[in-house]
């Protein structure tokens, strides 16, 4: 994240006590209403990529210190012997609350305003993200899901309508906070983690989405699928693959047999369009390798296979090691869900 101007991590980071006292005073009481309030000082440096903050207690949080006026801060024991820790830590909550308030910015005055200007659908439509996407093909955790479904926020559109509804005195946190804020940055790295979008490229696929799920599997679960499916796995992670818990691997199967279900039925003109390349020569592993990760790849050609008619020649996916001959490889159906990313896509 670009530092502020103001930062003191900045050339331009306030150099008098005069001015880190009066920035202080803005910052610790801007922090109470943030969701960061409790979140380890460490952690935030780190995810600043900034200096780690020394201290290391659990009691290291920014709430332990934002009741403080600048000159009680100063008198406490961390401060005493090291001052410079001060402007560090108005750097980590400036830099902080600049990643968090967008969201605040996206709702804030205008509940009433029509949907053409509507500042989220705005960006999707720059980004040629469709409205009538479902949030059940948005990866958000189960509380997020259930959060959704209690405020009937069926889509995309209704999502963004809501959050313009919100009074800016709600508090929302989680992957709700980070989506908007990924939206209205237009952070496309962070707008991947959620939607089956492409960074640099518009719109939204079908592949990234089959893959949005694979990838929330551990690597032993990604291995033993890919192997299930085809894929011709080296040593390593033949070893990754033998230690994937059979329940899990089932309930991944289910989760992903479904999602694919899903996904294909809302992007049949991907579909048809992988198709025609198919026709055309193309191997489905090719078409695939715009995933960048040889497992997800395996996986994600396994579950499109049955939805695709495959030349005889067709490779099943791309591996760690040369692929087998491509072959329609049912998927069996199992019961059971995966608890590796709390609840992700279920309903």
């Amino acid at each position: 994240m670009a530092l502020d101007s103001d930062s003191p991590f900045s050339s331009n980071a306030p150099s008098t006590s005069e001015d880190i006292a009066e920035q202080w005073e803005k910052v610790r009481k801007a922090f109470h209403t943030s969701i960061m309030v409790d979140t380890s000082l460490s952690s935030l440096a780190q995810s600043l990529e900034g200096a780690d903050w020394p201290l290391k207690s659990p009691s290291e949080t920014p709430s332990k210190y934002i009741d403080l006026s600048y000159e009680e801060l100063l008198l406490m024991p961390a401060f005493t012997m090291h001052p410079e820790r001060v402007p560090q830590l108005l750097a980590i909550l400036q830099e902080t609350l600049a990643f968090d308030e967008p969201f605040g910015e996206m709702v804030a005055d205008n509940p009433g305003a029509d949907d053409r200007s509507n500042p989220i659908l705005k960006n999707f439509a720059k980004l040629e993200i469709p409205e009538d996407l479902p949030i059940s093909l948005v990866a958000l955790t189960q509380e997020t899901r259930e959060y959704c479904e209690l405020e009937h926020i069926a889509t995309l559109k209704d999502f963004a309508i809501f959050a313009q509804g919100l009074s800016q005195n709600v508090i929302v946190g989680g992957d709700f906070r980070a989506f908007l804020n990924a939206i209205s940055h237009i952070d496309q790295v962070a707008l991947a983690q959620f939607l089956p979008f492409r960074p640099g490229l518009k719109g939204l696929h079908l592949m990234e989405g089959l893959a949005l799920t694979a990838r929330g599997y551990s690597t032993e679960i990604q291995a033993a699928l890919a192997g299930k499916y085809g894929a011709r796995l080296g040593a390593e992670d033949k070893v990754a693959a033998k230690n994937a818990p059979s329940e899990e691997l089932a309930a991944a199967e289910d989760v992903l047999t479904r999602q694919a279900s899903a996904y294909v039925e809302y992007f049949r003109a991907d579909l048809a369009n992988l198709q025609l390349q198919i026709n055309d020569g193309v191997p489905l592993m090719r078409l695939a390798s715009e995933l960048k990760h040889p497992l997800v790849e395996s996986v994600v050609t396994g579950l499109l296979r049955p939805y695709l008619t495959l030349p005889a020649a067709n490779a099943p996916s791309r591996t760690t090691t040369p692929p087998l001959a491509d072959s329609a490889v049912p998927i069996p159906k199992k019961r059971g869900f995966f608890a590796s990313l709390g609840g992700l896509f279920k309903k």
